[in-house]
């Protein structure tokens, strides 16, 4: 069987199977831009409150906004209710998206608290409910992104996933952690094997997905029908790349310091170019010093990035650094 395939389901078809998750403070325009031109199939928005967009609000309606070059486009929301997420399609589809997918694994405190991300794992028939709502409002695909329960007495991935998809869930992604682990411990493919047996649609894999043989890792032991790449993919958008080489028989070259340098400043640019040089100077610090990790000589780098203050700034830092490898 081919690893690296496209994903077909309900009418939906996506060209290829390696995805980019969404991150929240990461997956804007820029980085999804940056990761569509290494390779990847599908990229999602950061988290989109449907509370927020039932009441108007411009700046999370602007969360929602396509990067250039981003044929597929999926917008994740959140919601803890039916009602809201209903209210909120609207606003949704109105940005033309791929698909929809309802976040039911957030473990951040201020999104379980009202009802939101990891709490609807307590509560597998309001997930369908709400996945319902989404489909009869917004007519487009719906997926979900699940964890593997609560808390490690509460395993109930199989039940939440089976719920959303009974309410008309398309894809259901995987990520094989419990709420109280967080991000901690490590993620049990396991499970993605299971529910994979279990699904009559597409699972999709996501934890511990750091280089290109992680993605072949987990499509091998699961039978998985793709990834969905997050933390991994964080200064290194060079994994897509790399995955898709392994799975299609290929040779992996990792990226030399130039090139990491080199597209740490084609990101810096992308961002500018989004959101002005004021706020991508400030959102770009946290992907600036993830691009440098493991390059040799470094960290001393990274401490100038955090204190930079204009764009003029990063780029002589990054020459100056590049004139080393060059």
């Amino acid at each position: 069987m081919e690893l690296y395939h496209a994903v077909d389901t309900q009418g939906l078809h996506i060209g290829g199977n390696i995805f980019l998750a969404p991150i929240a403070s990461f997956t804007d325009r820029a980085f999804r831009e940056t990761c569509v031109r290494f390779g990847a199939s599908l990229t999602y928005t950061e988290m989109v409150s449907c509370e927020a967009l039932a009441r108007g609000n411009k700046k999370t309606e602007g969360l929602m906004l396509r990067a250039d070059g981003e044929e597929l486009l999926a917008i994740q929301v959140f919601a803890s209710d039916p009602e809201t997420a209903e209210r909120a399609m609207p606003a949704v589809v109105a940005h033309k998206p791929t698909l929809i997918d309802l976040n039911c694994g957030c473990p951040v405190p201020k999104i379980v608290k009202p009802g939101a991300g990891s709490a609807l794992l307590k509560d597998p028939g309001r997930i369908k409910m709400i996945v319902e709502a989404m489909r009869r409002a917004s007519g487009l695909p719906v997926s979900v992104k699940i964890r593997s329960g609560w808390d490690s007495g509460s395993i109930n991935y199989i039940e939440t996933a089976c719920a959303a998809v009974e309410g008309g869930a398309c894809i259901v992604t995987l990520h094989p952690r419990t709420k109280v682990q967080g991000y901690a411990g490590t993620s049990n493919w396991e499970h993605i094997r299971i529910l994979k047996e279990r699904l009559s649609v597409p699972v999709i894999g996501s934890g511990d997905l750091f280089t290109g043989d992680d993605v072949r890792r987990m499509m091998e032991r699961t039978g998985c029908d793709g990834v969905m790449i997050a933390r991994g993919a964080i200064g290194n958008p060079f994994i897509f790349r790399d995955a898709i080489s392994i799975l299609t028989g290929g040779k992996v070259e990792s990226p030399s310091p130039a090139e990491r340098i080199e597209e740490a400043l084609h990101h810096l640019e992308t961002a500018i170019a989004y959101e002005g040089e004021r706020k991508a100077v400030r959102e770009m610090k946290k992907h600036l010093c993830s691009y440098t990790k493991g390059v040799p000589g470094s960290a001393q780098l990274r401490e100038r990035i955090v204190h930079a203050e204009s764009a003029e700034e990063y780029r002589k830092l990054f020459a100056s650094f590049l004139h080393n490898f060059t």
